[in-house]
């Protein structure tokens, strides 16, 4: 918007109706670049319809009351400029300047203002709002007002909305009558609302859930109403634009919601722009299921549309599913840059369980600093290959027409990373690659801008790191679909280049989406949530393929079939089977995702020695192989190479084991058992009772009362030793979790 330096110009507005509000006006920016106000021109005597349409706002009903005022006589100025004020008053919220919560007790804020003529009986309803506004009679056109609107928005210093329906604090009269509504309840509450289930249905599972802690009647499923009805009202007419400015509006944001923040560095001269956000279920979850387990990073999303990069951290939870537990939004990929928000984010989940650890961290990016991974979390790192197989597939399907084609360039590619091991020279496949698909010109364009530069790079990840399984790839792709879904419909195509649209839609209803996952899986209450959230990964829905829908090539091997289950008809054909490189006809693989049938048929193929081995298998293998090389004399070392690899091969032979059977006894009752001693309490750092007492003390009795407990525990534990944690368990082994850490102590 233009800014004006005069009011010469500026045309008077003069709204139908009895009465009119500043939406109704149309404002100009009066001043300079450094400090303006919105002004508008009005008749003097419309200045009391003006002031009782701001009065009437529904989002913030009010009264304005007359802060200063002052008074010029006429034709006491002989020299004036076109803005001299005749009349001048200030207009303040009455739920403002002053704010008598401060300090002190937080005070219930109303939706109303107290009916009360003097100022003095006011302190129970100033809240420090900061709306205000002035009104110029001018000197040289006294039948004109210039309005100046300071702050048009009805919030504290802080930025808050502090009263009226949207004030998040406002309880009103009669607040004790109001039912309890527990933070589940609210969040249950609120994330059906932001994932657009209607309200009769969010009503119904309202009332449910606050019908757990007070009864049943006419009053609470009134209220539930209202309370849903205002929540409803809240979200709808929430905005991410707290701001013109979207740094400004950020700023306020992270005001607000310091809770939900685990590192901000506004943008400067020298630093970059970092804004990390966790939530408390997040913070949660990640303590939960991220301890001894894998974190995984999708890193680079929205490189090329958003305003900023965003990096998600994801945890694998219950069901393998991926989990986002943070978010970051930066555009710094910079070693240091990243250690202060990894260990600003380290720090706040020991702040809470101070034991916790993670046992690996998997990332996607060849680009991405390792160092900083090794030096926080002091893990291994793995590494997937979903980024790049998704990212040459896509541009294959885009680029040539022919799916004959397709295969073979794909089969190709898939034979380069093979390589990595194979002791082939990286340039004479890229030349033969080259050589033999040098008619599809547009592909090979791309590949050799896009990837020819920065191919050794990655291939030396995938050869140093180990590969991650393709559950976890396709997990992590599942989320990355999910997001690309939420982020980039066509109706927020214009808000892409602002943080604060980000942060929002993250917070909001990606959060939700989430929150109401896991709940419905742990509840069983949402059947039709449930159910969606079990098979939005390609590995879920690849275990509900019998292995009788898979047909195989037993000739040459180059293609598997499989009969699709809702219509026998449809056969999908999956050309070079038993890799991730393998290529399916049908449409979700096509769009470059790891689709169920690929899945399902490398799990066939991987039991047969005609197939080769996926590249997460010939990953492992190769760590294998390194550890049991013999050294070059035969010394010490030659034992710890050996013991290691013997205490992995023990552990993988326990996971396998564990994986393919029907019956969890059985395992247990064939491992080795562990004879655990008795911890000795401690008595360091306390005093000695040694004082002489009477043969029936309370030292006595305590002894007999304890002699039988003493008994049974002196005597030692036997206990099972598990494997480490599996990336997937069977039929009625799903949800065992082991760790190698941990012991099962059977109950007699």
């Amino acid at each position: 918007m233009e800014i004006i330096e005069s009011i010469d110009n500026l045309p008077v507005q003069d709204p139908p109706g009895e009465d009119f509000s500043a939406a109704d006006l149309e404002w100009v920016k009066l001043g300079s670049e450094d400090r303006y106000d919105d002004v508008a021109l009005i008749p003097y005597d419309r200045v009391d319809a003006f002031i009782i349409g701001e009065c009437s706002n529904v989002e913030c009903p009010t009264r304005f009351h007359i802060e200063r005022g002052r008074k010029r006589a006429k034709g006491s100025l002989k020299q004036y400029k076109n803005d001299e004020y005749l009349e001048y008053r200030l207009y303040w919220c009455s739920f403002g300047p002053e704010n008598y919560g401060e300090g002190g007790g937080i005070l219930p804020s109303r939706r109303y203002r107290l009916n009360t003529r003097n100022r003095a009986a006011r302190p129970q309803s100033m809240r420090g709002c900061t709306c205000h506004f002035v009104v110029k009679r001018l000197y040289a056109r006294p039948s004109l007002a210039l309005l100046i609107y300071n702050e048009r928005r009805h919030v504290n210093k802080a930025g808050f909305v502090c009263h009226g329906p949207l004030d998040r604090d406002a309880i009103g009269p009669g607040a004790k009558k109001i039912p309890y509504v527990c933070s589940e309840v609210q969040q249950q509450t609120m994330s059906m609302i932001y994932l657009g289930i209607p309200e009769e249905n969010v009503l119904e599972k309202h009332i449910e859930g606050i019908q757990r802690y007070c009864g049943s009647d006419a009053k609470v499923k009134s209220l539930a109403s209202q309370y849903v009805q205002k929540l409803g009202m809240i979200i709808k007419r929430s905005t991410h634009e707290l701001d013109l400015d979207d740094q400004a509006s950020i700023r306020l944001w992270v005001e607000r919601n310091k809770k939900s923040i685990f590192f901000y560095r506004d943008t400067t001269e020298t630093d970059p722009f970092i804004l990390g956000i966790q939530t408390e279920w997040q913070l949660q979850q990640m303590i939960r299921f991220g301890h001894r387990n894998i974190i995984a990073a999708d890193s680079t999303f929205g490189i090329k549309k958003l305003k900023y990069p965003l990096c998600t951290l994801l945890v694998f939870d219950s069901r393998q599913h991926a989990l986002p537990v943070a978010w970051i939004i930066t555009r710094s990929i910079a070693k240091p840059d990243v250690a202060k928000w990894m260990k600003a984010l380290l720090d706040r989940v020991h702040s809470v369980d101070p034991g916790w650890k993670a046992s690996g961290f998997l990332i996607d990016d060849a680009a991405a600093e390792i160092e900083p991974i090794r030096e926080v979390f002091s893990c291994p790192i793995l590494f997937s290959l979903w980024r790049v197989r998704r990212s040459w597939l896509r541009h294959i399907v885009k680029k040539c027409t022919n799916i004959e084609v397709q295969r073979e360039m794909f089969k190709r590619l898939g034979q380069i990373v093979y390589i990595i091991w194979g002791g082939v020279d990286l340039a004479v496949a890229l030349e033969e690659f080259s050589l033999d698909f040098v008619d599809q010109t547009s592909f090979m364009q791309y590949f050799k801008d896009s990837w020819v530069p920065k191919i050794e790079m990655w291939l030396t990840s995938m050869k140093t790191l180990p590969l991650a399984s393709q559950e976890a790839s396709g997990a992590i792709e599942a989320y990355h679909v999910k997001l690309k879904t939420k982020l980039y419909d066509d109706s927020h195509l214009g808000s892409l280049q602002r943080v604060d649209w980000l942060v929002h839609k993250l917070t909001t209803e990606l959060h939700s989406s989430y929150w109401l996952d896991r709940y419905a899986d742990e509840s069983d209450s949402f059947v039709n949530v449930k159910e969606e959230y079990i098979a939005s990964t390609s590995w879920h829905r690849a275990l509900q393929i019998p292995d009788s829908a898979i047909s195989l090539d037993a000739r040459d091997h180059l293609f598997a079939k499989v009969v699709s289950q809702k219509d026998s008809r449809v056969t999908r054909v999956v050309w070079n089977p038993g890799s991730e490189f393998a290529h399916c006809d049908c449409e979700w693989s096509l769009q470059g995702n790891f689709c169920k049938h690929i899945i399902k048929v490398n799990m066939v193929c991987e039991n047969l020695q005609c197939y080769q081995s996926s590249l997460s298998f010939q990953s492992l293998k190769n760590i294998l192989i390194d550890l049991w090389e013999k050294p070059m004399d035969d010394s010490v070392a030659l034992d710890i190479s050996t013991a290691w690899t013997h205490q992995m091969l023990d552990q993988v032979q326990k996971l396998v084991e564990l994986n393919s059977s029907d019956d969890i006894g059985l395992v247990v009752n064939n491992m080795p058992l562990k004879w655990v001693a008795k911890k000795v309490r401690t008595t360091s750092g306390r005093q000695s009772s040694t004082v002489a007492l009477p043969s029936s003390s309370k030292n006595d009795y305590a002894r007999k009362r304890s002699r039988k407990r003493k008994s049974w525990h002196e005597v030692g534990r036997l206990v099972y030793v598990l494997p480490p944690s599996p990336s997937t368990v069977h039929g009625s082994c799903k949800n065992v979790r082991a760790s190698a850490h941990l012991c099962t102590e059977p109950r007699i």
